[in-house]
């Protein structure tokens, strides 16, 4: 078996990735007619995405968007610290919808996970994105370089 530079990841092995990566990119349609992407600290809940925010554009872009994608990676290390760790880069995907979560359950349910926001600012409305689509790659390292 020779070196292979792209393997696709199970949906399994995309979460389990997910599950490490702090941050990740929230794209949203915006008003103009292209794209808006905004950074969010996320965790991963029952095969869903879940991050806080405030109001706002990325808020109202997300609910009122027919489909979102979330992407999230590991390219906040350099190669040579993913070679020494002997990480390769990945990259995961997902396509789905954003919901703002507003049943008092979920809502309770939502304060007890650690979603931690950059700055101090209130972030009181939790979205959870339902994915219709999840895939991943990683990318391996040339052997020889």
């Amino acid at each position: 078996m020779g070196y292979e530079p792209l393997e696709e990841l199970s949906e399994s092995e995309c979460w389990a990735l997910l599950r490490t990566a702090d941050v990740g990119r929230l794209a949203t349609p915006n008003a103009h007619g292209g794209v808006d992407v905004f950074p969010v600290n996320h965790v991963v809940d029952q095969g869903s995405i879940v991050f806080r925010t405030a109001l706002g554009t990325k808020l109202a872009n997300a609910v009122d968007a027919t489909e979102v994608a979330f992407e999230a990676d590991n390219a906040a290390l350099s190669l040579d610290q993913q070679a020494s760790r002997g990480d390769d880069p990945w990259s995961v995907v997902i396509h789905g919808t954003a919901e703002l979560i507003t049943r008092q359950t979920d809502l309770f349910e939502s304060f007890e996970l650690s979603v931690r926001p950059w700055h101090v600012s209130d972030k009181p409305y939790f979205v959870r994105l339902v994915p219709t689509d999840v895939s991943g790659r990683r990318f391996r390292l040339d052997p020889t370089s």
